[in-house]
């Protein structure tokens, strides 16, 4: 299998599945869908990487792999269906005597957005939350790319900061556009420029992502 040499691991792969399925890990019992496992690895690259234990059920036990093609669908993923290509880990761990599960460890990315190709041909940025892979909120996405330049900043982006945190919660971005007087293009292209600054931040809420202040250290 790829030459993937399988180590004794029982201890680590139990431990690593009493977390549960998080934000950064997720449980695969196969591998069979490229286009869908990039989803998986778009989301992982844009918060901060995670893992995928291939052999485990969504319920946490351990089944081992059964198809030598996993390793493959998962690096064709990576290479073909993710733009720009993801680097991925691999490594085997024996389980419960002969069992075999394979960690696949998906590294964060410096320059945001990594986009997974859709089945219809278009190419979507995803987003890990809690267990969930979430498409991007558009806002998000011109954020990371905003990111790679600077901002000269105006009074309007100091008005929308001072906003949102006074607001009583996460706000959408009509909201800044209605609670401002603006028109919602300006909004959208503040709120951009604030999160690319991280002085904003996207919170995942009542099913979609929202804007918030960005937490303090």
């Amino acid at each position: 299998m790829k030459d993937l040499r399988a180590v004794r691991g029982a201890s680590l792969i139990h431990s690593w599945i009493a977390q549960g399925e998080h934000e950064h890990q997720d449980f695969k019992f196969a591998i069979s869908d490229a286009r869908k496992i990039a989803r998986s690895i778009s989301a992982f690259a844009n918060n901060g990487g995670g893992r995928l234990l291939i052999g485990v059920k969504d319920n946490g036990t351990v089944a081992g792999v059964r198809n030598e093609e996993d390793i493959y669908v998962v690096e064709q993923a990576a290479d073909r269906y993710c733009r720009p290509s993801v680097h991925v880990e691999f490594k085997g761990y024996k389980v419960d005597g002969t069992l075999l599960v394979i960690v696949a460890e998906i590294e964060a990315v410096e320059e945001r957005p990594v986009m997974a190709s859709e089945h219809d041909g278009s190419w979507r940025a995803y987003y890990r939350v809690a267990d969930e892979n979430i498409a991007a909120h558009p806002l998000m996405v011109e954020a990371w790319r905003r990111s790679r330049t600077s901002v000269a900043f105006e009074s309007l982006h100091g008005a929308v900061a001072a906003f949102v945190g006074g607001a009583d919660g996460p706000l959408d971005v009509r909201d800044i556009a209605l609670g401002l007087h603006i028109a919602t293009g300006r909004a959208s292209a503040a709120v951009a420029d604030l999160v690319s600054a991280r002085i904003l931040r996207f919170v995942y809420c009542r099913g979609e992502f929202r804007i918030a202040p960005e937490e303090e250290n």
